[in-house]
C-alpha cells in the first residue's frame, strides 16, 4: 500500500452461546459464555479480535476505545495499545476494560497481517511450525461417564497427550469426590497421557499440599491455582512444597502483575490469557518477562486468539484447547484449526492475519442486542 493506512471505524457486537451441559469448576458455575467481538476497518480490510468477557466490554469498546482508535495508523499497533490504556485510566484498566482493550488489540493486529496479506505467526516472526495443545474440560458438574468419554476423545480421537480436568468443588469441600474423579481420569487415559488439574484457587494452602499427594500417586504434573493466585506467598510456599508443576496467571490484566508473580518464585509455568492481559501486545510482553527468568509460559484459553503469538515466543510450553471456547469458537468463526496429533500449526494454510471469519449465519442466533 502506498498510502499510510489509517483505521476509519471501530464496531463490537456481542454472542451468548449456552453450554452443551451444566458447568462448574472449584469456584464458580455458570450455564452460558459470552464472547464480546471487536472489529476494525482498514481500506476495505476488516481485522476481527475477542474476548470472552461480560457484555459489558462491548459498551468499552464503543464509548472508551473507538474514538481512540479511529484515525490512528493501523501498522502502529504499540502506539495505540498505549493510547487505549491511557483512555481507561479513571475508569479502571483491570478487569473489563483490559478485556475490551484486548479485544482490539487482536483486531489491530489482525488488520496489520491482512494489509499486509500474510498470516499473523509470519508478521510477529515464527518460533516454531506447531504449537502443543492440551484438552481442557473435566468439569465438577460432569458425572464419570461424561468425564471418561471428554477425556477419551481427546487423547484417543484426537491425539492430544496431556489433558486437565477441574478439581476443587465447592471451595474444596469435595475433597474426597476430588480424589475419586482424579482416579478415574487416571484410569481413563491410562498412563502415558500426562494429567494436570486445576483448582481455580478452591483449596487452602495446607489442604492444597495435602491433596497433591493423592495427586503425585496419580501422576499429575500440572497443578493449577492450588490456591487463589490473590495469595502469591501461600502459591509460592505451596509450589515449594509439591512435586508437580504449580501454575496460574490467568487472571493477570495488567503487565506488573505477571512481575509480581515471577518475582514472588509462584509458579514453574506462567500463564497468560491474550483476551484479558491487554491483548498481543501485553502478551509478548508476558512472554518475555517470563523467558527473562527461565520460565516457559502457557496461554490459557481462546485457542484461536493465542495461536499465532504463541507460535511466535520460544519459551512457549501450550496452549489450553478448552471445550467451551474451542466449541464456540467452532461455532461462530470459519478458518478454526484442527488439534490433530496434540498440536494445531497457524498460518500453514496461508491465510491472512489469524485466518478466521465471522460465519454471520451461524452467529446470527446467538447475538445479544
Amino acid at each position: 500500500m502506498t498510502d499510510t493506512p489509517v483505521v476509519e471505524r471501530v464496531d463490537s457486537a456481542v454472542f451468548t452461546v449456552p453450554t452443551d451441559a451444566p458447568e462448574a469448576d472449584g469456584t464458580l458455575a455458570w450455564d452460558s459464555t459470552t464472547l464480546v467481538l471487536a472489529t476494525v476497518r482498514c481500506g476495505g480490510v476488516t481485522g476481527l479480535g475477542y474476548t470472552y468477557a461480560p457484555a459489558a466490554a462491548a459498551r468499552v469498546v464503543d464509548d472508551l476505545l473507538a474514538g481512540v482508535v479511529v484515525g490512528s495508523v493501523a501498522f502502529d499497533v504499540p502506539r495505540i495499545s498505549e493510547a487505549l490504556h491511557r483512555a481507561v485510566r479513571n475508569a479502571g484498566l483491570p478487569g473489563v476494560a483490559a478485556q475490551a482493550i484486548a479485544a482490539v488489540d487482536i483486531a489491530l493486529w489482525d488488520l496489520k497481517a491482512r494489509l499486509l496479506d500474510v498470516p499473523l505467526v509470519r508478521l510477529l516472526g515464527a518460533a516454531r511450525d506447531d504449537v502443543p495443545v492440551y484438552g481442557s474440560g473435566g468439569f465438577t458438574t460432569y458425572d464419570a461417564e461424561r468425564q471418561e468419554r471428554q477425556l477419551r476423545g481427546w487423547t484417543e480421537e484426537d491425539g492430544i497427550p496431556r489433558v486437565k480436568i477441574k478439581i476443587g468443588e465447592s471451595w474444596g469441600r469435595c475433597e474426597e469426590r476430588d480424589r475419586r474423579r482424579v482416579a478415574r481420569a487416571r484410569a481413563s487415559i491410562g498412563d502415558r497421557p500426562e494429567l494436570y488439574v486445576d483448582a481455580n484457587g478452591g483449596y487452602g494452602a495446607k489442604q492444597a499440599v495435602r491433596v497433591a499427594r493423592s495427586l503425585a500417586d496419580e501422576g499429575v504434573t500440572w497443578f493449577e491455582e492450588p490456591v487463589s493466585s490473590d495469595h502469591l506467598s501461600a502459591l509460592a510456599t505451596v509450589r515449594g512444597l509439591v512435586t508437580m508443576d504449580v501454575t496460574a496467571g490467568e487472571y493477570g490484566y495488567t503487565l506488573p502483575y505477571f512481575e509480581h508473580m515471577l518475582a514472588a518464585g509462584a509458579v514453574d509455568c506462567l500463564q497468560a490469557d491474550v483476551t484479558r492481559c491487554g491483548g498481543i501486545t501485553v502478551w509478548l510482553r508476558t512472554a518475555a518477562l517470563a523467558q527473562a527468568r527461565g520460565i516457559e509460559i502457557s496461554g490459557h484459553c481462546a485457542p484461536h486468539a493465542h495461536a499465532h503469538v504463541a507460535a511466535a515466543v520460544p519459551n512457549l510450553r501450550h496452549l489450553e484447547w478448552f471445550h467451551d471456547h474451542v466449541r464456540i469458537e467452532r461455532l461462530l468463526f470459519d478458518g478454526v484449526l484442527d488439534p490433530a496429533d496434540g498440536t494445531i500449526a497457524p498460518g500453514a494454510d496461508g491465510a491472512p492475519g489469524l485466518g478466521l471469519t465471522l460465519n454471520a449465519e451461524r452467529a446470527r442466533p446467538y447475538r445479544v442486542g
